[in-house]
């Protein structure tokens, strides 16, 4: 069984689920275009949703086919990008990473001072912050892809194309080229990819 790579997404409740949601499938969909094995869900042990509550979805990026299918949380996030900065605050979001994993915030703050409130700092190996909201200033809420279901206002038109940017230059996980093909938004993902700020640790 080849390398699986893990993403997980943390967002805010509700308002925040597509945007979310968003993130974990166009960095799905642009690997599978580059051949890759690919899998994308909510996490169900955080169903069902309500405002303000910390809600996961999540990705797998692999170059052979992906063995375990139903385990439905990801245990060793490579990857974790949050789309509410305010969850660095009492919340273990980098659960189960091992060394050498990358962590992208969606704030206006350097990674400096996101980095004062993570008190397991020890798997990472890149914080990054972009500001996404300044980028798109309005979150999309859209229930209409949930439970797999067709997204009726299309995938990546928000900050998840911003977010799902920028996972792609902090982590290599999948080239720019082929998520500006798969979101509906290219250009805000270009922009999350070149205004990311980087701090290697």
């Amino acid at each position: 069984m080849g390398k699986v790579q893990e993403i997980t997404v943390w967002a805010s409740g509700v308002v925040q689920d597509k945007e979310a949601r968003d993130v974990a499938q166009c960095l799905a969909a642009a690997a599978a275009k580059e051949g890759k094995f690919i899998q994308a869900f909510d996490n169900y042990v955080d169903l069902p949703d309500r405002v303000n509550v910390p809600v996961r979805k999540y990705a797998r990026i692999s170059d052979s086919e992906i063995e375990e299918k139903y385990l439905y949380e990801n245990y060793n996030p490579e990857i974790v990008v949050l789309v509410e900065p305010t969850l660095v605050k009492g919340v273990d979001v980098l659960r189960g990473m091992k060394g050498g994993g990358s962590l992208i915030v969606n704030t206006s703050r350097s990674p400096e001072e996101i980095l004062k409130f993570i008190p397991n700092k020890k798997p990472l190996k890149k914080i990054a912050c972009v500001d996404a909201m300044e980028i798109c200033p309005k979150a999309v809420i859209d229930f209409s892809g949930s439970e797999g279901t067709a997204d009726a206002t299309g995938v990546g038109i928000g900050i998840g194309a911003v977010l799902a940017g920028a996972a792609a230059r902090v982590s290599g996980c999948v080239r720019i080229d082929s998520l500006m093909s798969e979101v509906g938004n290219p250009e805000a993902a270009k922009r999350g990819f070149d205004e990311v700020t980087i701090k290697e640790l």
